[in-house]
């Protein structure tokens, strides 16, 4: 099996100008943010960031496809890039630090493309999170300063907590009664939203997280971050990993009863 280490390397360098490029204009008076033809806003940074790790890529990784939120599919192969340059867009225009840079590598395989490398990147945090398939996950400053991941063994929803993002999607699908349910079920909640719950349920610090409408690049890089924490990452049908359009991530002990209660239908 191939070991992805040096894919991880590459990952942490990307990350590493990634952080450099949008810890530079976080706060930035006049940073310049469109509204993109979904509603959702884009600020220099992303662009510039996404441009970054892309022209990276191109130079160490030649032969590989790159997948980015603001500039689409460039490349084919069975090795593809997942970028998600800033995740949080709005709270980086509104300076609030919790936001990140998602990079994945997926690999062509059954069932379609998978990720194996994830870096999770958060400089305003001062925290970052990486996995690579077969190596487990890992929080820390750098490759060699880092502390190996692991969920929580919480089994019951009474001592559980549950992360979100907003009510708002839940609320769009039918799903918020069943929401509504689980947040009454479970020790406690928390809307610490984006990529951060995630990377909370790989470290057991929080024992179940999900949102009801997600892109690829939202998602490649944190399932793989909690499934090597020894966690569950699946859509809300319970597909494994990150193609289902949204997401379902626990320490997997408490994933059959999440999955069910996002499921009720009323």
């Amino acid at each position: 099996m191939p070991d992805y280490l040096d894919d991880l390397r590459l990952a942490h360098v990307l990350a590493d100008a990634a952080d450099a490029a949008t810890m530079d204009r976080f706060k930035a008076l006049d940073l310049k943010v469109e509204t993109k033809p979904d509603m959702t806003p884009v600020s220099e940074a992303d662009k510039a960031a996404e441009e970054l790790i892309r022209g990276q890529l191109q130079r160490a990784r030649p032969r590989d496809a790159i997948l980015g939120e603001e500039y689409g599919i460039e490349g084919t192969g069975p090795r593809r890039w997942v970028i998600d340059p800033i995740d949080g867009t709005k709270n980086y225009v509104r300076g609030v630090p919790v936001w990140a840079t998602l990079i994945s590598l997926m690999e062509a395989g059954e069932g379609g493309y998978q990720p194996v490398v994830g870096v999770v990147s958060a400089p305003a945090l001062s925290r970052r999170w990486w996995a690579a398939k077969g190596h487990g996950a890992f929080s820390g400053r750098s490759l060699s300063s880092a502390s190996r991941l692991h969920v929580s063994r919480v089994a019951t929803l009474p001592d559980a907590s549950f992360a979100y993002s907003s009510l708002g999607g839940w609320e769009e699908q039918g799903r918020l009664d069943g929401f509504l349910d689980l947040t009454r079920e479970v020790w406690r909640t928390r809307a610490y939203g984006d990529f951060w719950p995630y990377m909370m349920v790989a470290e057991g610090s929080v024992d179940i997280c999900a949102e009801p409408e997600l892109s690829l690049w939202d998602m490649a890089a944190t399932a793989i971050v909690v499934t090597e924490a020894g966690g569950t990452f699946t859509g809300l049908d319970g597909r494994p990993g990150p193609h289902s359009g949204n997401a379902a991530a626990s320490n997997g002990l408490l994933h059959d009863e999440l999955l069910g209660y996002l499921n009720q239908q009323y």
